[in-house]
């Protein structure tokens, strides 16, 4: 084997390594902010009666089951599993999240209608929503540059959970403020439902196993 190409596969192994640490570190900060959103969006819709703060708790806490799958798949290959069975499997883990998702929040949108459920106002939660608006597309845009980089479509699907945490967070948002001022109770529950189509898309994409080409 030429020197030259010897170097370039030591080259191209060590900035896999990179990249792989990079987005361990990724999936750690997601864990991390999805739990603490679990737990204060829970309590502050308990505190409030908020349907919609609650929805939005029990979003993250299958966001963090997702993020566990991803942390799973990138500490095997770290470990020098399989690479193929492993982006077959966490794809397949991360699809049915998407569907679990779909699931709650059409569950949830529907039963606001129901019962003209009106959402309730929390600065907590208002504030959580903000903020989740500001980390979340980061969080996401950092995921789909590293599953770039590794062609992990597994990733590539988790950074689009990610980004339909900040989606819900505009539905929570819109909703909340579309309540106080003009009285359109409905609008969270039929913006909800409105990205039930959207997690259902995405949840089929990774069952099928789309390929990482566009992940930029």
């Amino acid at each position: 084997m030429p020197a030259v190409h010897f170097k370039e596969m030591a080259t191209q192994s060590s900035n896999r390594v990179v990249h792989l640490r990079r987005g361990i570190t990724l999936e750690y900060l997601t864990l991390g902010w999805n739990l603490l959103e679990c737990v204060v969006a829970i309590l502050a819709g308990i505190h409030s009666g908020s349907i919609s703060l609650l929805g939005f708790g029990v979003d993250s806490a299958i966001e963090s089951a997702s993020g566990s799958v991803l942390l799973w798949r990138l500490h095997a290959e770290r470990k020098g599993a399989d690479l193929v069975a492993l982006e077959r499997r966490s794809l397949r883990m991360v699809g049915i999240s998407f569907f679990l998702l779909a699931a709650y929040v059409a569950y949830d949108s529907a039963a606001s209608l129901i019962r003209r459920h009106e959402p309730e106002s929390s600065s907590v939660g208002i504030v959580l929503a903000v903020l989740s608006l500001i980390a979340m597309p980061l969080l996401a845009w950092a995921k789909r540059t590293t599953a770039a980089n590794l062609k992990s479509g597994a990733l590539h699907a988790d950074s689009r959970q990610t980004s339909l945490c900040a989606y819900l967070s505009v539905i929570l948002l819109v909703g909340l403020t579309l309540n106080a001022t003009l009285g359109w109770w409905w609008a969270d529950p039929v913006a909800g439902l409105l990205m039930v189509p959207i997690v259902v898309k995405e949840g089929l994409e990774a069952l099928r196993g789309r390929s990482c080409a566009d992940c930029h």
